[in-house]
Order: structure tokens, then sequence, then C-alpha cells
């Protein structure tokens, strides 16, 4: 996928209002790579209430060092989040691109989360 192209899918992405509908428009991509990556995410999201925040999870089942399968849970967003977190997140978890650069790529400033 040329700069331009990747560019210009990302801000698509960007004016998506949930994770579910940026999900679905990936899998609509013409780039075979991107729609078959979204494809594979399928059914691997769940929705947590946590500190009073709907939070956005991505589980998956992974390996530990006894060698059994662990189910994985990874906070990627809130309920009401803006969706460029999920599309920096798909971009660096799938094709490991740094998510400064996504959000370069949608012309906003990405901010490094603060640590507690």
């Amino acid at each position: 996928m040329q700069h331009d192209q990747f560019e210009a899918l990302v801000k698509s992405l960007c004016e998506k209002s949930t994770l579910p509908e940026v999900l679905d428009a990936l899998k609509a991509c013409d780039d075979a790579e991107v729609a078959e990556a979204a494809v594979s995410l399928t059914g691997q999201f769940n929705l947590a209430e946590i500190d009073g925040e709907q939070r956005i999870y991505h589980i998956s089942m992974e390996e530990n060092e006894s060698g059994e399968e662990e189910e994985y849970a990874e906070w990627i967003m809130n309920v009401g989040d803006d969706v460029i977190k999920f599309v920096a997140w798909f971009f660096f978890a799938m094709f490991d691109m740094k998510q400064k650069d996504v959000y370069q790529a949608a012309g906003r400033t990405y901010q490094q989360p603060k640590r507690k």
C-alpha cells in the first residue's frame, strides 16, 4: 500500500464513530492484507465495566511458560473514545507500525500515555 493510500484509509477510518464500524471498514478494505488482518480479529473483543468506564478489550489466547493456553486481555480503548486509538492499535498489532505514524497519517498529534 502506498503512503497516500494508507493516509486516505486512516482518515476515512477516523470518520467512523465506533470500533465495530472501523473493523467492518477494515474488512472491506481493497488491500487484501489489511482486510485479512481485520477478519482475523472478528469476535476477539469484549466489553467490561471497570472503575465506572466501559472498556473495550482485545482477547487472545497465548501459550504460557508451562505450554498451556491462557486467555490474554489487552485494553484497547473506552467506549466513546476517539476511534484513532483503535486504528493506531490495529496497525501496530497487525503490521508493527508505530502508533505515532498512524496518528500522523490521520493528521493528528500522538501523545504518549501517562505512566501511573
